[in-house]
């Protein structure tokens, strides 16, 4: 069994420390390896390599603990809870790493991959881009098996060669561009809308066809200002919530 290793994040101080430190963290122990030790480093430990203060890192593994992804035991330590299942509404706060947790911790089936001509409503994000690589994934509850939701990215061409689609089953698509890519994500743009199943999404989430679902269009921007990647994630919409919070300073 191997330690568990947090992953590293750029903390953006103009967002609360123990939110980002939170996130990153959810983000590490939801997409853990398999072999991967429950037991989590210590609070000092941890908040040395988050560069925070103890409280700091108390705080984040606080919400941690609430939402039933850890347990904290009194001269033992801290331990990642095995059957541990996320039930709390998203809560974005503008965060790259809260992308990725937002995108973490189910069971994912890679449907298949491959170049395909950029679709027509996707034409905008694309200029002069003749084909896309299109990924396509089903996320299921890791112990009920019920499928959750299903995503479609459009990836930019050149980077689809560098994307092992193994990845795609441990990792959400953000994190595989950003840390095994390499690519210099600058933002992210979400939409989330109501929509009505359609054929597919109904046979593939198994609910009826026309009933209400949640579509997220994330858009993913580099350094350039170029798209490089489009998600399109249809959610069953007895499974999920949003939140997002506003804060004010």
């Amino acid at each position: 069994m191997t330690a568990f290793a947090p992953d590293s994040l750029v903390l953006n101080r103009k967002l609360p420390l123990w939110y980002q430190v939170s996130q990153s963290l959810r983000a590490s122990i939801l997409g853990r390896t398999p072999d991967a030790s429950l037991r989590l480093p210590t609070e000092e430990q941890l908040a040395a390599h988050y560069g925070v203060s103890v409280l700091t890192m108390r705080q984040a593994l606080k919400e941690l603990e609430e939402e039933g992804l850890i347990s904290r035991h009194r001269r033992r330590g801290t331990f990642i809870e095995p059957g541990a299942r996320r039930s709390a509404p998203r809560r974005l706060l503008g965060s790259i790493d809260a992308i990725v947790a937002q995108q973490s911790g189910e069971r994912t089936t890679v449907l298949g991959h491959g170049p395909e001509p950029v679709p027509g409503e996707l034409a905008e994000y694309f200029p002069g881009v003749a084909e896309v690589a299109t990924y396509r994934r089903l996320r299921a509850d890791g112990e009920s098996d019920e499928p959750t939701n299903w995503a479609e990215n459009a990836v930019r061409p050149e980077f689809a060669a560098a994307i092992d689609p193994a990845d795609l089953e441990r990792w959400p698509m953000t994190k595989v561009l950003r840390d095994v890519v390499g690519v210099r994500i600058s933002r992210i743009t979400d939409t989330v809308e109501a929509r009505l199943a359609d054929p597919e999404t109904a046979d593939l989430l198994r609910v009826p066809l026309l009933s209400p679902i949640l579509h997220y269009t994330g858009v993913t921007y580099d350094d350039d200002g170029r798209v490089v990647d489009v998600a399109r994630i249809r959610y069953r919409g007895d499974r999920f919530s949003f939140t997002v919070t506003v804060e004010a300073h």
